[in-house]
């Protein structure tokens, strides 16, 4: 069997590789496509460096137009050379789902889009521009199968991987944080975002908030963890921050020792300041209770605020059905707001517990892991 898989971002990658173990541990398969460190760990050589696909908001593609466009033509012909039984698109949607259009049109390639589009947030007429582009949806979140079938599109519940990231134990937090010198300071984790926009954007207004919850809390101890590409941009951004922030980044570790690292790092932290996005669910997987603080470009946030139907972007609100994580974004996502409301946290995180846990039974703890499950869904619609 061959797939081609394409993926954009770090989440994907790890979405991509769980699907490619998953695949690898039912049939005979050999793999072609685009995706990152781990992906390539499981089996593919990637046809050109997944990270220059990470890109994020309307105004933020717009310079890169040309040369996506030129990474588009490219893939398509990689897809249509190689001839896969199956085109596997990883989340990344305005980047994948072009590409699956154009194999469509010009073969009978079979086409499964992994992450369902968030037409339960905003733009929910995209679903209708999936049939005769997408054969199946493999879905993340329970509530979104209904939406993707109702457009005639086969689309499969698989769970969400980080049901099935292992948890530090507290031998493995304690020996963690007596190597950082941590103690029994309490600890902030930062993650002002996986793309480099995204850092540059928030890092500064988490770093000014940063400098009046430290002035109040001064025994707080801040941990950065963040990616390879990504480490010496936060590494400067974090030069002059308070609270003696720690960065945790790949370096020289293995993926083993790096994911070691992460999972302490989550395990560690009191509460946390962060962007929104998946991280959310990873901090609710550690029972982790976090501040949500988000902004795009100015262009981007005008333009998707007024397609937007749901009134959180946080997934822990959106899957538990509650709004315990609190939320500042958009405007809202200031250092002036961002403070108080982190101080307001260290002090009381409300009903996050009782909403994360819930979260993680929704999402599928305790039953099959998720890369598997795509990986029978996968093999059962072929």
């Amino acid at each position: 069997m061959r797939v081609f898989l394409i993926a954009g971002e770090a989440s994907g990658d790890r979405l991509g590789a769980a699907l490619m173990a998953g695949l690898k541990s039912l049939t005979d398969v050999t793999f072609s496509g685009i995706g990152g460190p781990l992906m390539q760990s499981e089996g593919m050589s990637s046809l050109f460096p997944m990270d220059e696909l990470s890109v994020v908001g309307i105004a933020e593609i717009l310079p890169k137009y040309m040369h996506l466009r030129r990474r588009l033509d490219q893939t398509v012909a990689a897809v249509l050379a190689e001839q896969p039984d199956v085109l596997i698109t990883i989340d990344s949607p305005e980047f994948s789902l072009r590409v699956a259009r154009k194999v469509k049109a010009a073969s009978r390639i079979r086409t499964v889009h992994y992450v369902a589009p968030s037409v339960w947030a905003w733009r929910p007429k995209r679903a209708k521009k999936l049939p005769g582009v997408v054969d199946q949806v493999l879905a993340l979140l329970p509530f979104e199968p209904p939406l993707i079938e109702s457009e005639g599109v086969a689309c499969d519940f698989v769970g969400h991987p980080v049901v099935t990231e292992p948890v530090a134990s507290a031998d493995q937090v304690a020996d963690f944080k007596a190597r950082y010198g941590l103690g029994t300071d309490p600890v902030l984790l930062v993650l002002p975002g996986s793309r480099g926009g995204e850092v540059a954007r928030l890092g500064p207004r988490f770093g000014a908030a940063l400098t009046d919850i430290c002035a109040s809390r001064p025994d707080l101890r801040l941990i950065v963890p963040t990616t390879g590409p990504r480490a010496p941009q936060v590494r400067d951004l974090v030069a002059d921050w308070p609270g003696q922030p720690i960065v945790i980044a790949p370096d020289d570790l293995s993926p083993a020792a790096y994911t070691r690292n992460n999972m302490c790092a989550f395990a560690a932290a009191d509460r946390a300041l962060a962007a929104s996005g998946t991280v959310s669910l990873e901090l609710a997987a550690a029972d982790t209770p976090m501040l949500i603080a988000y902004d795009t470009s100015w262009l981007s946030r005008v333009i998707i605020s007024r397609m937007l139907i749901v009134d959180t972007l946080t997934l822990v609100n959106l899957v538990s059905d509650t709004r315990a994580v609190p939320e500042l974004l958009g405007v809202d996502c200031t250092p002036e707001k961002i403070a108080p409301a982190a101080l307001d946290l260290l002090d009381d995180a409300g009903a996050q517990s009782a909403a994360m846990h819930l979260t993680m039974d929704r999402l599928g703890r305790g039953g099959d892991a998720p890369g598997l499950r795509a990986a029978k869904a996968v093999l059962a619609r072929l």
